[in-house]
């Protein structure tokens, strides 16, 4: 397939993320599906890493996730092979063996228990993965551990990503200081049910395994579980969370040190989330949708998610059409508590709608400047009771039929 060009709301520039102690990264290029780019990604922690994940719940989910899944129950975690190009999900035993084979000879060449392989892949589902290709990139990868930078990490998880996505945060705690490293891709298929498309967090701090999976967890509902491109939920999503304690710097539970990470650990994955969003397949904006006054916070989320899937939402911002009447009806759609003669709407902070119909003050000029720009705002209160939610998403162009009828190809 030829890839698309740059999404127009990409960030300027690819942040600085110094090297992360405790994890060595290395990128190889295989041409499973990509010609002239690495695809392949290894990343190494040491043996005191603790590592939190989450994952899809897709009933068809890859073999690679019940393969992580398990090394991260046991928080065994040694060594992180990821693959782009093919997602090795619903291949059978054929796709269970390749996946093996691969983590096995990983495990042989690195002298390291099978038990703390980890595999993540993402591509095309239903095609099986050529073992035989990354075995034969293993070796190189092994002895160049450590020579990747975020950026070339970044970029060899790509599948149609028209850019490397990564965030950081640095926190000081009197004289120490600690790091924060991430990396992310996803650009359709993206409607996580818990995790994210890819995402691969390290810190060099030094948190307990418990405590971590319950930073992610918090973290993950404002970020990744808050983002949609296309409703649809991938075989193969995941998140991990690794801490390798090589800053000396320990956060207990509730101390005011681990609610400071935790903060800057929501930025990274908020800035993750959005950048997904903002990569999405043929996005032209970046829509905002903000619900209150429902009955609840779950309440707010489904009618936040209910505005931001709805094709027909999505398809008028891409034309910039204010057409507020089908907020109206993907409100009502949701399948909550909601009185008509209750709600507003807003648009670009501008009052639309409100008693039950278009507000008397209300005349689509006011809003024509916002909904030519590259970030589109939606509000709705609900007026019931007090329950919020953010969710994020693009809009629907004819570039995202283009790429997804081409993605085989």
């Amino acid at each position: 397939m030829t890839l698309p060009k740059i999404s127009p709301l990409a960030p300027d520039t690819f942040p600085e993320i110094p090297p992360i102690s405790g994890v060595w990264m290395a990128t190889s290029a295989t041409g499973m599906k990509y010609k002239d780019r690495d695809d392949l990604l290894l990343m190494v922690f040491s043996p005191e890493t603790n590592i939190a994940g989450l994952f899809t719940k897709s009933a068809t989910a890859a073999v690679s996730i019940h393969l992580t899944k398990k090394v991260i129950e046991n928080n065994q975690g040694r060594c992180l092979l990821v693959n782009a190009g093919n997602a090795n999900a619903f291949t059978g035993a054929k796709g269970d063996a390749s996946a093996q084979s691969a983590l096995s000879a990983l495990s042989t060449l690195s002298g390291l228990p099978l038990n703390t392989m980890m595999m993540a892949s993402t591509g095309v589902i239903g095609e099986p993965l050529n073992a035989d290709l990354i075995c034969d990139h293993l070796e190189t990868l092994w002895n160049s551990k450590g020579t990747a930078n975020w950026h070339q990490a970044a970029s060899a998880i790509k599948t149609t990503d028209t850019f490397a996505k990564a965030s950081s945060q640095t926190i000081k705690y009197g004289d120490n200081t600690v790091h924060i490293g991430a990396i992310a891709k996803g650009s359709g298929m993206i409607a996580p049910d818990m995790a994210t498309m890819l995402g691969f967090i390290v810190t060099d701090a030094k948190i307990e395994k418990s405590l971590l999976q319950e930073m992610l967890i918090e973290t993950n509902k404002n970020s990744f579980n808050a983002i949609t491109v296309d409703s649809d939920t991938s075989t193969s999503d995941m998140v991990l969370l690794a801490a390798t304690g090589a800053s000396q710097v320990t956060l207990q539970p509730d101390s005011e040190n681990a609610h400071k990470f935790k903060s800057a650990l929501q930025q990274v994955m908020t800035d993750l989330a959005h950048q997904i969003v903002k990569d999405g397949e043929g996005a032209s904006k970046f829509i905002t949708v903000n619900v209150s006054g429902a009955m609840s916070d779950a309440s707010a989320h489904i009618i936040a998610k209910s505005i931001a899937n709805s094709p027909l939402v999505k398809t008028a911002i891409a034309g910039e059409d204010a057409n507020w009447g089908r907020i109206v009806m993907a409100v009502g759609k949701a399948g909550q508590p909601a009185l008509r003669d209750k709600l507003t709407i807003r648009i670009g902070g501008v009052l639309v709608a409100e008693n039950g119909q278009k507000a008397d003050s209300y005349t689509e000029s006011m809003i024509d400047n916002h909904m030519k720009s590259e970030n589109i705002l939606i509000e709705v209160d609900l007026q019931i009771q007090d329950g919020v939610a953010t969710v994020w998403t693009c809009d629907l162009t004819h570039d995202y039929i283009t790429i997804n009828a081409d993605y085989r190809s």
